[in-house]
């Protein structure tokens, strides 16, 4: 495995959609093993595939339970509630910002074997699945920074 390079918000690459995967072949599964390693070092929630410079719907996200989820080509099934709490991104240096985002996300996907499933999450999870699609629309968390005065939970 390489560790692969953090793109940040300046970077365009960040600003354009990303392309479904069409074949998961040793190159899809290297790609995957990269943004594990990467998500590890860095400590992060989630990294998407254009975070680290490849145009592919492709991101990783840890659930309720700190385990990581490998997630390709996902569609969004369902976005339900609401919660506006603090953000930060790998991609986006100093600054964090309060963002709304679904109470809980139901997707399809596919995981590395190709098998089609389904992730409905909640809470963390959901917010996770919600900013890392984000990512795959060409979308930064800055760009939904809310100015609100509220009470914010981490």
């Amino acid at each position: 495995m390489a560790l692969r390079n953090i793109r940040f918000e300046n970077d365009l690459l960040l600003r354009k959609k990303s392309r479904e995967v069409k074949k998961i072949d040793e190159k899809i599964l290297d790609l995957l093993n990269d943004m594990r390693e990467v998500l590890e070092i860095k400590h992060g929630w989630g990294i998407a595939a254009p975070q680290i410079g490849v145009l592919k719907k492709i991101f990783l996200a840890l659930d309720n339970n700190n385990n990581v989820i490998e997630i390709i080509n996902p569609i969004v099934l369902e976005k339900n509630g609401s919660q506006k709490l603090l953000e930060s991104c790998l991609s986006v240096r100093n600054a964090s910002g309060v963002v709304e985002r679904p109470e809980r996300m139901k997707i399809k996907c596919l995981d590395r074997n190709g098998n089609e499933t389904i992730i409905d999450g909640d809470q963390r999870l959901a917010r996770i699945l919600s900013h890392e699609f984000d990512h795959l629309e060409g979308i930064l968390f800055i760009d939904k920074i809310i100015n609100e005065s509220l009470d914010v939970k981490k």
